[in-house]
């Protein structure tokens, strides 16, 4: 079984355990943790992770983050003059905002609800543009049912490690990794 399809299997058991409703925002957030050499992988299942929270019947939804970066650039006043000299280019905290506004826009849309699973997908596009604890921590109070984080990096000892470059974080989430063992049956 590849890495990809053991994730998928501990996602479809994660999201079928009971849910409590008196849960933190930081406990409603689970991040599938994954290598970033399988993005693609991952997101050719993303159908698969859909069909696993429909069948344990709950919402689905996806905020995909991919474009984010392009799109503010071609938006931007000075567009020209970040592609003349591309190291001196510094958004972070433009960007953050908007990504934390599509999260938050998700998270409240008028179909999700406290049994609904909002996905998250594209932060690799985002890697040395933003810090995905910075993003979690403004928005997780905005996560009614569950949001999950497809999160290409790696996970150990209760430290996530975003693209397998940057300082871990230590974040309450909830893993779900690849690893065989993750959840028992």
């Amino acid at each position: 079984m590849s890495a990809i399809d053991r994730l998928l299997t501990n996602y479809a058991r994660q999201v079928r355990l009971p849910w409590s409703t008196n849960t933190s925002g930081k406990q409603r957030i689970w991040f599938a943790v994954y290598p970033p050499a399988e993005e693609r992988r991952v997101r050719a299942h993303l159908p698969k992770f859909e069909a696993e929270t429909l069948a344990a019947n709950h919402g689905w939804s996806i905020v995909d983050l991919t474009d984010l970066l392009p799109e503010w650039i071609a938006g931007h006043e000075y567009r020209e003059g970040i592609f003349a000299e591309p190291e001196h280019f510094s958004a972070n905290a433009e960007l953050e905002d908007l990504a934390v506004y599509r999260v938050r826009h998700a998270c409240q849309a008028e179909d999700v609800d406290a049994s609904s699973v909002v996905t998250i997908i594209g932060l690799a596009t985002l890697f040395d543009f933003i810090r995905v604890s910075s993003l979690i921590e403004r928005i997780e109070d905005s996560v009614r049912g569950r949001l999950l984080v497809l999160f290409p990096g790696e996970y150990a000892g209760n430290v996530y490690r975003f693209m397998d470059a940057r300082d871990g974080f230590n974040y309450m989430a909830v893993p779900i990794t690849s690893v065989e063992s993750f959840i028992s049956p």
